[in-house]
């Protein structure tokens, strides 16, 4: 599992550190979230949205719209046996 944010390698590092988040956040720049769908346009900032990728590194399910507490299962339900 990865994260991805527009934010700097070392504002990512921070976070991870503060949260101690337990997985590889990476750094994206804006032209990056943009091509995967990840930037707002009206505000520049970015979206929450997830991406399931199978074994055969295909994109299994996309996910527009990801609410924190309801996704983790979510995504398990859909990982293929």
């Amino acid at each position: 599992m990865l994260g991805a944010s527009f934010d700097d390698v070392a504002a990512n590092r921070a976070f991870c550190e503060k949260f101690a988040y337990p997985f590889k956040l990476l750094s994206f720049d804006r032209a990056s979230g943009k091509t995967w769908g990840a930037e707002r346009a009206e505000s520049d900032s970015a979206k929450r949205i997830s991406y399931l990728i199978g074994p055969d590194r295909k994109v299994v399910k996309a996910y527009a719209k990801v609410k924190p507490a309801d996704h983790p299962a979510q995504v398990l339900a859909d990982v293929p046996a």
